[in-house]
């Protein structure tokens, strides 16, 4: 994985970076390659391959660098400046405002009309995807509408009604924990607080800061699998650890963003920039992106990897907002 240059394309096919985009500085005075063929600026004649800078003469066959010797037989290639920390921090705002406008209805992916619901389907959606969640929680909800219908409900039964989640008895037993614990120490209300919600079965800070985003308001770094994995192809930072991941994220972005940017960028992660495969070629924000190549660079190809509504495809809700582009998901077993 190699980084990409600002204000060129690569040999990809990688399209041209803004400098500001990138940070990069263009080399200056003394620091870069000497022009070919041109008179000496001390008023001499340059020698035969190149021309002298001040204070020195060219050498035969290369431009001289100041500080150091040419290399033999071509110019004198400067080595590439390490990204500094403001130019990282202004490149990763840059993408957030590019994504803001490519997904101006970017959303949470499960469907709930109330903060329980929302903090069941997110239980839910371990190891799975947000489509299997939304096709299973009505059958789950019209059984146990409130917490205090689900702390009593029978665990084969809750069992067969989220089996096609997976690890549905692990899941069973979340549920019906955090449920008595909304029941019997938060009165069946789920809680507004971090603090409170990591603390019942089942529920950690990913989690958490679902529910306190979209459900209450309360902004929160959502660092599930692609946001993980897109921050560290972006190069705002190598942590794997989520916690140490929500961490630096929330010192680059102001917290008003926090919830929306979690949108964005798993939005762009489900549908764009893949696991396996990125669409490198239909990427909208590829001259920011430092690892730009690392899946299909032609663009023709690379529209055949879209999802969702990217790609003309349903989405993964079976009650979207009003302003999704896209399709709604299909009932369970309806195709």
């Amino acid at each position: 994985m190699s980084s990409s240059k600002s204000g060129s394309s690569g040999t990809t096919g990688k399209p041209a970076a803004k400098t500001a985009a990138t940070g990069a500085k263009a080399p200056a005075g003394t620091g870069g390659p000497a022009k070919t063929r041109g008179p000496a600026k001390t008023g001499g004649p340059a020698k035969t391959g190149g021309s002298a800078k001040t204070g020195g003469s060219a050498r035969t066959g290369s431009s001289a660098k100041a500080g150091g010797p040419a290399r033999a037989g071509g110019r004198a290639k400067a080595p590439a400046k390490p990204e500094s920390h403001l130019a990282m921090v202004r490149r990763a705002r840059r993408i957030n405002r590019e994504l803001a406008e490519v997904y101006p209805y970017a959303h949470p992916e499960l469907d709930f009309r109330n903060p329980f619901e929302l903090l069941c389907a997110t239980v839910l959606s371990a190891q799975t995807t947000d489509l299997r969640v939304n096709q299973t929680t009505p059958a789950l909800f019209a059984a146990y509408p409130t917490p205090e219908d689900m702390a009593a409900a029978v665990p084969e039964e809750m069992e067969e009604l989220i089996r096609p989640t997976g690890f549905f008895r692990a899941k069973t037993k979340s549920l019906l924990g955090l449920s008595a614990a909304l029941r019997d120490e938060f009165g069946g209300e789920v809680p507004g607080r971090l603090d409170d919600l990591v603390k019942l079965p089942g529920v950690g800070r990913k989690t958490a800061n679902v529910v306190l985003g979209n459900a209450f308001g309360v902004p929160g770094i959502t660092v599930d699998t692609h946001f993980g994995r897109l921050v560290r192809r972006w190069k705002w930072t190598d942590e794997e650890d989520p916690v140490k991941v929500e961490a630096v994220v929330a010192d680059i972005f102001p917290k008003s963003e926090w919830t929306m940017l979690s949108h964005r960028v798993i939005f762009h992660g489900r549908r764009v920039c893949h696991a396996r495969k990125p669409a490198c070629g239909a990427c909208p924000i590829a001259p920011l992106c430092p690892s730009y190549g690392e899946g299909e660079t032609d663009p023709e190809k690379a529209r055949k990897l879209l999802k969702y509504e990217m790609g003309g495809q349903p989405g993964q809700r079976l009650s979207p907002p009003a302003d999704y582009p896209g399709k709604p998901a299909p009932a369970l077993g309806a195709g």
